[in-house]
């Protein structure tokens, strides 16, 4: 009788002497991991797949990237031009501010440098933010 069609018929496991469920047993064990190997090697092959094409499209883009653009036309000159803010104001608002969480006068608070610092934030968060101020009022 045949090892696999011995093992279709769950009566004959009764019938089996230890041995034959050792050797059943190793064989399915054996068998289990030979499946869990096949399909961990086929996901390795597909990720390693993936990540050529990933690494072939950066280096399209870098190729793509370095190439001269064509010559445009000079944009029309736009004015980004902020309105300037008095300084003593500003350093005003600052001492005021410091003065309070410090909790002194501001007489005692000298500003000498005021750097403004980018905003880093990306645009999502820049939206997330300004939708959850206006949800507020």
């Amino acid at each position: 009788m045949n090892l696999i069609t011995r093992f279709a018929d769950p009566t004959l496991i009764e019938q089996m002497s230890l041995g034959e469920k050792v050797s059943a047993s190793l064989f399915v064990t054996a068998l289990g991991m030979i499946i869990t190997f096949c399909a961990l090697i086929v996901l390795w092959g597909l990720t390693s797949f993936y990540s050529g094409l990933v690494q072939k499209a950066e280096a399209k883009k870098a190729a793509d990237a370095v190439k001269p653009a064509a010559p445009t036309p000079a944009p029309a000159a736009v004015s980004n031009v902020e309105p300037e803010q008095d300084d003593e104001e500003l350093v005003a608002v600052i001492s005021a501010a410091l003065a309070s969480a410090l909790g002194t006068s501001a007489h005692n608070i000298v500003v000498r440098n005021i750097v403004r610092v980018p905003d880093q934030t990306p645009a999502w968060g820049q939206t997330g933010r300004t939708q959850q101020m206006n949800a507020r009022f």
